[in-house]
């Protein structure tokens, strides 16, 4: 979500934090700002701006701001609109301390009457300038840097990363962190900081993961680090061989649709990988693998494929239930799995959203195992909600797109897909891979549990590539009539139903976020079973209903009898079908034909004209597709 970047050395910070900021802005942001012990008069000087970062470029072109300590920002507003005044950096009452915060500072409005009360003034409304104000005061209150920041967690609540830069102290910056991300690059007499390694991975390979609650002093040749008791705590430095990946759009117009056709290979990489997984120990430094060595160190003491996800092979051999918590898109391809679990490994399966399973009452179960699903591996939701299974000792496998995530270090196991970098904040890629990785997770605990042979996991496999291929030929054979008919006629309604049933409703979900999350047009994704217990209400000539089939004859009989229902009260019919299933395909005022596949891979085959339809759509509404409004990529607050 939103983005930090700091940097103290020997050389001027500026064009550092800029570029990072700058490789942060997929995340999602609405405002940029800059702020550094200024080398020629040796107070703070800063610049902040709403909208994207070349703005704030632009503004900092026009002075000279600049030294050898600094800090940066992109926010995604939270408390307070998108103002200048609510930009980061935030300052105490005499600006002479200020301070960058990702996350939530919660019961801030106490803390702020309290300081009002006491002569305080502010300039913003947002939470991260109680942080600043609380360490201001402790600072002039406190004989030593340390019990000041001692005073100030005692009074912080929430999930906070905080990175301050304090007049006072030119050559040393101070980064507090409590569940949310925190990096700090150790390079050759200067420190580079970040919420995420890509802001200096070209800069040095060397990288101080903070430990939760924890706060570290950081000057330019020494990390000081400490727990939130104060006991001191020496700085484990990783090599990280995660290549950096700047994507850039190359021909395309937008990250979307390069993604778009990226799935295919994203999908084979993925499955690649996890076929050397499952056949040898293979060398995690190797060019074609992503992951990187220190995350297996806590496996060492297991064996073989399961070892090296993180798990006993005992464990998956009596595997009796099986949760998988996730939020938004992940959530989606998540329930979609459910059905592989139960279908193909014929394990009981439930499916949470992370935001409402931490506040549900949780049920220990027998021969559990809990898989946690986020792109970034930094949901806020998903993590807590993992952090919440760990405490009952339930083992956690975390499926992720990124190698240095929290998630991938805190789990108990993982799963990593090579999807590659994905810059769009409507998922794509991750999505489809997604799948499926959980296609063949399914697949890989079966033949572990003695439900199929080693035949029958090869042939998934093929299965998988099929399919693959499927999606990328299948955007070729519409993308024309999709972008020379359909843009412009279905651009022109205000509101769409989309309808699924068994393993295509969670799809219909999927389809219904993407229209609305980068159109802005109103969609609803409905169990078509359910079309006549109130819905149907809503079907007129006006509002298209778009139906997702299934290779299932049983549920697709059901399904015709849906589209039937919305045909008789002159509703418009878009419909995703398979081969010979004419009576549908008769009933569509638009229809997009797929071969058959096998039946549980159906959503997979649909998805990249699905995609690719609603991005044309959206295209010809001329709307911000990368970056909608009021989104970020990484959800890191709750």
């Amino acid at each position: 979500m939103c983005g930090i970047v700091g940097y103290v050395g020997q050389k001027n910070c500026r064009e550092f934090v800029l570029e990072g900021l700058s490789r942060l802005e997929y995340r999602g942001y609405d405002s940029a700002g800059f702020v550094c012990i200024d080398q020629n008069n040796k107070h703070l000087s800063f610049a902040k701006e709403v909208g994207p970062v070349n703005r704030l470029k632009e503004a900092l072109e026009k002075v000279d701001y600049d030294g050898t300590i600094g800090i940066g920002h992109t926010r995604w507003a939270s408390h307070g609109p998108a103002e200048k005044k609510n930009a980061h950096p935030q300052f105490d009452c005499q600006k002479t301390l200020a301070v960058v915060h990702n996350g939530i500072i919660e019961g801030h409005n106490a803390i702020r009457k309290r300081l009002l009360q006491e002569g305080h003034w502010f300039d913003s409304i947002t939470d991260t300038e109680v942080a600043a104000h609380l360490l201001g005061e402790a600072i002039a209150f406190h004989k030593s840097l340390k019990a000041a920041i001692a005073s100030v967690l005692t009074q912080l609540k929430g999930a906070y990363a905080l990175v301050y830069l304090i007049e006072k102290e030119p050559e040393r910056l101070l980064l507090i962190r409590h569940k949310s991300p925190l990096v700090v690059g150790v390079g050759d007499s200067e420190m580079f900081v970040g919420s995420d390694p890509i802001v200096f991975i070209d800069r040095t390979n060397k990288v101080f993961f903070m430990p939760d609650d924890s706060y570290a002093i950081v000057s330019s040749n020494h990390i000081e680090a400490y727990d939130f008791q104060h006991n001191p705590i020496v700085p484990q430095i990783k090599i990280h061989d995660h290549l950096l990946e700047i994507s850039n759009k190359q021909e395309y117009e937008h990250f979307m649709i390069k993604e778009i056709y990226e799935q295919k290979r994203a999908i084979e990489n993925s499955i690649l990988f996890f076929k050397k997984l499952n056949g040898q120990l293979i060398d995690y430094k190797s060019d074609d693998v992503i992951v990187p060595a220190y995350v297996t160190n806590n496996n060492k003491d297991l064996e073989g494929f399961w070892g090296q996800i993180g798990l006993d092979i005992s464990h998956v051999k009596n595997l009796k239930n099986l949760d998988i918590i996730a939020a938004g898109t992940s959530w989606h391809a998540a329930y979609i799995g459910s059905y592989f679990f139960e279908g193909i490994a014929n394990i009981p399966t439930t499916v949470q959203l992370a935001s409402e399973h931490r506040y549900s009452k949780f049920f220990k179960k027998d021969n559990q195992l809990v898989l946690t699903i986020s792109q970034s591996g930094e949901t806020a939701d998903t993590l807590e909600s993992m952090r919440l299974v760990q405490k009952n000792d339930i083992p956690v496998v975390c499926i992720t797109n990124v190698a240095a995530s929290t998630m991938m270090r805190e789990a108990d196991g993982f799963l990593l897909m090579q999807a590659g970098v994905e810059r769009s904040v409507a998922s794509t890629k991750s999505f489809s891979t997604q799948i499926a990785s959980l296609y063949w997770l399914a697949h890989r605990i079966a033949v572990e549990k003695g439900i199929l042979s080693l035949q029958a996991m090869k042939e998934a496999e093929e299965q998988l590539s099929l399919v693959s291929e499927i999606l990328e030929c299948s955007i070729e054979n519409y993308k024309w009539e999709i972008m020379e008919k359909d843009a412009p006629f279905y651009s022109t309604f205000e509101r769409f139903i989309f309808l699924g049933r068994h393993i295509s409703y969670p799809f219909a979900l999927e389809a219904a976020l993407k229209l609305k999350e980068i159109s802005y047009i109103f969609a609803h994704g409905y169990p078509a079973g359910e079309l006549k217990h109130g819905p149907i209400a809503l079907v007129d000539e006006k509002t298209p209903v778009v139906i997702f089939s299934v290779l299932n004859d049983l549920i697709y009989e059901k399904l015709l009898s849906n589209a039937q229902e919305v045909k008789a009260r002159k509703g418009h019919l878009v419909v995703f079908a398979f081969e010979g299933q004419d009576e549908l395909i008769s009933l569509a005022g638009r229809c997009f034909v797929f071969p058959r596949v096998a039946p549980l891979l159906a959503p997979l085959a649909m998805t990249g004209v699905m995609q690719f339809w609603i991005y044309q759509i959206t295209k010809f509404l001329n709307r911000p597709i990368d970056m909608p409004r009021n989104l970020a990529k990484s959800v890191t607050i709750e």
